[in-house]
């Protein structure tokens, strides 16, 4: 089994941890879009999106596929998806716990 680095696994994860990175991944998850569709789906500002966007291709979390003067983002893959579909089943058993921490270390 080949032994995961830990500063790895932390630059996969920080992938998913802001908010407008999760919109963007869940505008999404279904269907391939464009920039400007994740902007009007997420009422979003096109730069910050573009910036988000970097960050989550990045990280190996999506790729994007050249169409003429289009780019359109994807999933990197179904275990991507799963992951997404993995956080809400937990968020779902954890989220009154959640909901009382009040502590937030970085």
């Amino acid at each position: 089994m080949k032994i995961i680095d830990v500063d790895m696994k932390v630059k996969l994860i920080h992938g998913f941890s802001n908010k407008t990175r999760i919109q963007i991944l869940e505008s999404i998850k279904v269907k391939e879009k464009t920039v400007s569709q994740i902007v009007e789906e997420i009422n979003g500002n096109q730069s910050n999106i573009s910036q988000h966007l970097a960050c989550l291709k990045g990280c190996g979390i999506i790729v994007g596929r050249n169409e003429g003067k289009y780019i359109y983002y994807s999933l990197r893959n179904q275990q991507i998806r799963e992951l997404l579909s993995m956080f809400d089943a937990v968020l779902e058993d954890v989220e009154n716990d959640i909901s009382c921490c009040d502590r937030q270390i970085d």
